[in-house]
């Protein structure tokens, strides 16, 4: 990868950082964002988040972004992007014959409120 694309990338994961900071904080500070920043705070605004588990979820997005990233891919995920996987992952670390299947229950219930 060419060392101007890296360079990109490490912008928009500091541009990412601050705006991510900016939500958990509960106060952008800022008026000039990046359409794709514009596109994440619109997509946010649609994924309806359980209050309680907020922060931990956004902790847990922050993280994702981080490593996809790294790999060398950008722009950042969506959030909807970012439950849409972790839903996956949740449903594929399920036993498939489990009587009770609370965790995938619970799972869905965390989607139903997005």
């Amino acid at each position: 990868m060419p060392p101007e694309d890296l360079y990109q990338l490490e912008i928009q994961l500091h541009r990412f950082n601050k705006l991510l900071a900016e939500v958990m904080r509960g106060a952008i500070t800022r008026n000039s964002f990046q359409p794709w920043e514009v596109e994440i705070l619109l997509d946010m605004e649609q994924c309806q988040i359980d209050r309680r588990r907020r922060l931990e979820i956004l902790r847990q997005y922050q993280r994702a972004v981080g490593k996809q990233m790294e790999r060398g891919s950008g722009p950042p995920m969506k959030l909807s992007e970012f439950l849409i996987q972790r839903a996956q992952r949740h449903e594929a670390k399920a036993p498939h014959g489990s009587s009770n299947g609370s965790s995938v229950d619970s799972e869905q219930a965390d989607q139903s409120e997005i």
